[in-house]
Order: structure tokens, then sequence, then C-alpha cells
């Protein structure tokens, strides 16, 4: 496909290259779409996460793919260990000392949840409560891992369930 260009240089040759290389990718972006749509199409919890703030046809599937059977963990406190959302906890007789997130486990479901949670829109219940824990907090960063451990965790009841019940009572 060629475009008509003011650019009649270098700059429009490249220009025209990239406008190129975007239709390529837009129609492999939509190709590996539907073909996410269609494997997970009868998956009653990829369908009911898809509900919560901040996560997409592709993070759902990245949270069922990733995340595998859910019923392997006892707890959402669980799965949110296992991907490395929970504070770091080392006590010793009464010293207790809490750090900051441990990092181990699933970098993939981590980064999944961090983004939905930063991804916000501002109409959401999450997004409110986000930004009520940076002001309280006085960090985002604190904040937005906060949230996405509580994503998680909703994450976790969506899978188990195929429904997320606390939605349907705040509608």
């Amino acid at each position: 496909m060629r475009i008509d260009t003011r650019f009649h240089s270098a700059y429009g040759q490249r220009i025209e290259s990239l406008v190129v290389l975007v239709d390529a990718l837009t129609g492999e972006i939509d190709e590996l779409g539907d073909s996410i749509a269609h494997m997970f199409r009868h998956h009653a919890g990829y369908h009911a996460i898809q509900q919560l703030p901040g996560i997409g046809p592709i993070l759902a599937a990245v949270f069922v793919a990733e995340i595998g059977d859910v019923h392997r963990f006892t707890s959402a406190a669980h799965l949110a260990s296992w991907c490395g959302l929970t504070p770091r906890h080392r006590e010793s007789d009464t010293t207790v000392r809490r750090g900051p997130i441990t990092k181990q486990g699933s970098k993939l479901v981590r980064w999944a949840a961090i983004e939905a949670a930063q991804k916000l829109r501002r109409d959401s219940w999450l997004h409110v409560e986000r930004e009520r824990l940076a002001e309280r907090r006085n960090s985002r960063a604190i904040a937005k891992t906060a949230i996405a451990r509580k994503l998680i965790t909703l994450v976790y009841y969506g899978l188990c369930d195929g429904e997320i019940r606390c939605l349907q009572r705040a509608a």
C-alpha cells in the first residue's frame, strides 16, 4: 500500500515504510486476538476476569495461561504470594521487619497485574482506591502494588467460581 506523502525525501520514505510495518503488525495482532478469543471462548474464568477494571482480553489470557489450575492455590493470599506481590516479612523473636514486595514467583503475572493496576479508567472504583492509597502512603508505586494485589485476589475468585460476586453486588 502506497500512501501519498508530502515528504519527497528520505523522511517520506521512512514514514511510508513505518506505515507498512504498522499495518502488518496490526494484522498479526488482530489474528492473535482472534485465536485467543477462540481458544478461551468456553472458559468461564476468562470471561469473568475481563469484567475487572483494567483487564482486557490479552491480560485475561495471560492470567489464565500463566496461573493454570487455580485450585492448586489454597487461597487468594497464596496466589498473591506466588505472584511475588506480598511484602517481605522477616521475623526473629520479637523483632518484625516488613519490606518491599518479594518479587519471587511469576514475573509475567506480576507484570500483568501491575499493568492492569496502572491503566485503570478514572471512573473505576479501583482507580479511586489507588488514588486514595497514593495520597495516604505518599507513594504511587506502593498504591499500584496494593491495587495489583487486590486485582490478583479478584482474579483468583473469578477463576475459581467463573464469576466475581463483589462486582455483581456493586452493580
